[in-house]
């Protein structure tokens, strides 16, 4: 009987320690005996993942609570701002608009600045600008829309200059066209330079920025980014590109550790004066003045602003956009905008459908020829000066 006993008292000891129930010398399973190890460590893991839940809610909540009650305080005291004048900045689209205006002010704070545009003639005149006020710049003629150029012009900076503390996307170019008026390849190339261009010089200076644990990469986006208006329909798409593309880079550099390294988006409303968007048909929101943007723009990089609406009431508007039905949106945006490009190409003017080969690919030739078709337009005396007519600047003119 004794030893009876002890060979129940092991198969217990099976039983607890396997979670599951093992056959004695008689080949017998007990299967009351089986469930009690699992039922038992069921609960506490429900228990513990319980647990786990409600602390991460209240950690987070307490984050939250932390990181409103400094925004708060900044906004009445005032947000701590860095200095630049260590720092080497790369504009691109620098030619030019906004560009050569952030060139000036960078130049003027001391920093290291060096902009690439493909207009040439552009190029030396920010530099001249930036010189004659004692600043130190220095210009390349490098197409963004091309990696391979970004790649080798990186190279070339890093010998003649140094690494790339300061980034900032700036390079634009827009269409202003109906999306059935727009030929493939002005699409393609608002692509290109609106955010494709992004990931080529991102990927370029982004690694020594991490080596050095230094660096900040601005995005000269637009409040096209965040709504829809006709007529931009391949800018406006780019733009929610160019956005996410910020918040996402900035959200994985936080993941994998690298918070020295910042991320500031740009928005702004239309600017005057800097060609793109000049003659544009906008109500109840006032134009912005281009050297207001400019020192915004230099404001949010020093305070490592996430985001910058300019105006910043428009912030608010842009809620409503999730809150209100698209009817009330969609009246707001043409009421808004009612012409982004009133001197576009004239709507009765079609751009002929290019002939598509097999392949559904446009040739060399398809594409000459439309560009001959669309440079043989009569244009008003005083034209909007957009990629239609091949303007030789990049430099952003935004929405």
């Amino acid at each position: 009987m004794e030893k009876n006993n002890n060979e129940l008292s092991a198969e217990n000891a099976q039983i607890l320690a396997n979670g599951h129930a093992h056959p004695n010398a008689n080949g017998v399973v007990h299967p009351k005996k089986e469930a009690v190890a699992p039922a038992a460590d069921g609960w506490r893991q429900v228990l513990w993942n319980t647990w786990d839940a409600f602390a991460d809610v209240a950690w987070f909540i307490i984050c939250c609570i932390g990181y409103i009650l400094q925004d708060l305080y900044y906004i009445a005291f005032g947000y701590p701002e860095k200095e630049l004048n260590t720092d080497i900045a790369l504009i691109t689209g620098g030619g030019n608009g906004l560009g050569r205006l952030l060139a000036e002010r960078l130049g003027k704070m001391g920093t290291k600045v060096v902009i690439w545009d493909i207009n040439k003639k552009g190029i030396a005149e920010t530099v001249q600008i930036v010189e004659e006020a004692g600043g130190y710049c220095k210009g390349y003629v490098v197409d963004i829309s091309k990696k391979e150029e970004v790649y080798k012009a990186a190279d070339v900076i890093r010998d003649e200059v140094g690494d790339i503390t300061l980034l900032i996307n700036n390079a634009g170019v827009v269409s202003g066209l109906h999306l059935l008026d727009t030929p493939d390849h002005l699409i393609e190339r608002s692509f290109n330079v609106n955010v494709m261009a992004h990931f080529w010089t991102t990927k370029a200076f982004l690694p020594k920025m991490i080596e050095n644990d230094r660096g900040h990469i601005a995005t000269i986006a637009s409040l096209a980014g965040h709504v829809g208006i006709s007529k931009l329909v391949d800018y406006c798409a780019s733009k929610f590109a160019a956005v996410g593309f910020d918040e996402a880079l900035r959200l994985e550099l936080e993941v994998l550790g690298h918070t020295n390294i910042r991320t500031t988006c740009i928005c702004p409303f239309f600017i005057q004066a800097t060609g793109m968007f000049d003659d544009v048909n906008a109500r109840w929101v006032p134009t912005l003045n281009p050297n207001d943007v400019a020192d915004r723009v230099i404001a949010a990089i020093r305070k490592n602003e996430k985001l910058a609406v300019i105006p910043g009431f428009l912030k608010v508007l842009l809620s409503f956009k999730w809150t209100f039905p698209w009817g009330c949106v969609g009246g707001l945006l043409k009421r808004l905008v009612p012409d982004a490009s009133p001197h576009g190409l004239p709507s009765s003017i079609a751009v002929p459908a290019v002939p598509l080969n097999s392949s559904s690919k446009s040739t060399a030739a398809d594409i000459a020829a439309l560009d001959a078709e669309l440079s043989s337009v009569t244009l008003p005396a005083k034209p909007p000066s957009m990629l239609i007519q091949r303007t030789p600047s990049l430099g952003e003119r935004v929405l």
